[in-house]
């Protein structure tokens, strides 16, 4: 099934493999994606004043609230992005644009379409690009006719065709891979120089160094290479000539505008305080300059003008000392579902450990089985491991689930450092667990220093 037309069920179904709990962040972001569907499928005079639904995800950290972004986008087959709002700051302030998040945004876009592209012509193009080696291995022999009395040379051309064939076979063979051909390879004149920019105006620079690297003139250089070489110099030619980069353009802008995802991180950074001063003073600047963008404005790139309107904004923050309350009241309203993911308790832990498809235990295991070894974990060993990290988590910082990577990095150090050379066999158990950990986390100065 298409992953555009998957129904929220079917969405969620897909974040479970992945993301323990967290069911109503889940359930909105399963509806958002599926609306964006809904949206192009509705009728053309009210499609346009159908706005996305952005949401907001309150949490702690570690709780999976980037990872639902991060497997939504895979899911979306949509041009994502995922920024970090204390990245951003207002004009005049040393930072970046907010508007560079569109651009990227659209840059992504252009590359999935032409990656997409490159797939449908690669057949072809690899045949081109055969057909050329073959070309620069045997340069056509020039046909002249006999003159009176000389022998016949109509052979010749059967003859080539023949000799074609078997340098065809080689070549499929890889047998004259390290044979040098000459090959003329275009260079540009421009000189390698970094264009610099004021801070926040980077697009700036970029435009520039491409505007210079089209209007210098190009030249061509006879090179010697080897068949491995000019075969990859080939390829990119021939693709180049087989993508029209004004259809994948256009193709990008309208995905990109219609079906894209930013998913803004650390929202929470951006909130400011009305009773300090000095740098927390860009942070309602930055709120402001993110507005419009999530309102729908025009936004220049250098494929030209895009429009924000229908884009799908996801924010997600930690929220300790603030809350999306505080947001100017304009931003507020255009996220308007807000959800709050759940802290993790020993339980989750324990199935984050084992249950989805990439988790700690079954990537350790992955890593381990290169060496030959088969590593195992006990139920007992997972328990314990879940809990230790529960417990630091309680005397500490509450990180989530990352606690549960320095955990099992603490745990098997030894393990990974010398590999078992005979038993390729280890269990862990949790008395494994305890003689590894027990002492590192009763004493809390060395917990915090090492978990």
């Amino acid at each position: 099934m298409n992953k555009n037309y998957l129904m929220p069920k079917e969405i969620v179904a897909h974040l479970d493999k992945y993301i323990i709990g967290q069911e109503d962040a889940k359930k909105s972001v399963a509806i958002a994606l599926r609306n964006r569907w809904r949206r192009q499928n509705a009728p053309e005079n009210i499609r346009q004043e159908i706005m996305p639904n952005n949401i907001i995800m309150m949490g702690p950290t570690g709780v999976g609230k980037t990872e639902i972004a991060r497997r939504l986008a895979d899911l979306a087959a949509a041009p994502f992005i995922k920024v970090e709002a204390s990245k951003f700051t207002e004009v005049g302030y040393v930072g970046r644009d907010v508007e560079a998040m569109v651009r990227d945004l659209t840059d992504i876009s252009v590359n999935m379409v032409k990656k997409e592209m490159s797939e449908r012509y690669e057949k072809k193009a690899k045949q081109n690009t055969h057909e050329r080696l073959l070309d620069l291995l045997l340069m056509p022999t020039p046909i002249k006719q006999p003159k009176k009395g000389e022998k016949d040379l109509s052979d010749i051309p059967e003859s080539f065709a023949r000799t074609r064939e078997k340098f065809r076979k080689r070549l499929e063979d890889g047998k004259l891979e390290d044979r040098e051909v000459e090959l003329n390879t275009t260079q540009s004149q421009m000189p390698v120089v970094e264009i610099l920019s004021p801070m926040g105006m980077e697009e700036l620079g970029a435009n520039f160094q491409e505007m210079f690297s089209e209007l210098m003139p190009k030249k061509t250089k006879l090179r010697k290479v080897s068949i491995k070489e000019a075969r990859k110099i080939l390829f990119n030619e021939e693709m180049n000539k087989l993508i029209d980069m004004d259809d994948v353009i256009s193709e990008a802008m309208f995905r990109m505008q219609e079906s894209g995802i930013v998913f803004i991180d650390e929202i929470d950074k951006i909130v400011g305080d009305v009773s300090k001063t000095g740098p927390d003073v860009s942070r309602e600047g930055v709120q402001r300059d993110i507005l419009p963008i999530v309102e729908g404005c025009s936004v220049s790139t250098k494929y030209g003008m895009v429009r924000t309107d229908h884009i799908l904004f996801i924010a997600a923050g930690a929220f300790h000392t603030s809350s999306p309350s505080d947001l100017i009241p304009e931003l507020q309203g255009r996220f308007p579902i807000r959800v709050e993911l759940d802290s993790l308790d020993g339980k989750d832990l324990e199935r984050i450990l084992v249950e989805p498809e990439a988790s700690l235990v079954k990537q350790y295991q992955a890593l381990l089985a290169t060496e030959k070894v088969t590593l195992e974990f006990a139920d007992d060993a997972i328990k314990k491991i879940a809990f230790y990290a529960e417990q630091v988590n309680k005397n500490t910082e509450n990180i989530g689930a990352r606690r549960l990577h320095t955990i099992m990095t603490t745990l098997l150090e030894d393990l990974l450092f010398t590999p078992p050379v005979r038993k390729k066999k280890a269990v862990i158990t949790a008395k494994t667990v305890e003689k590894q950990l027990a002492d590192i986390i009763e004493d809390e100065d060395l917990s915090r220093y090492i978990l």
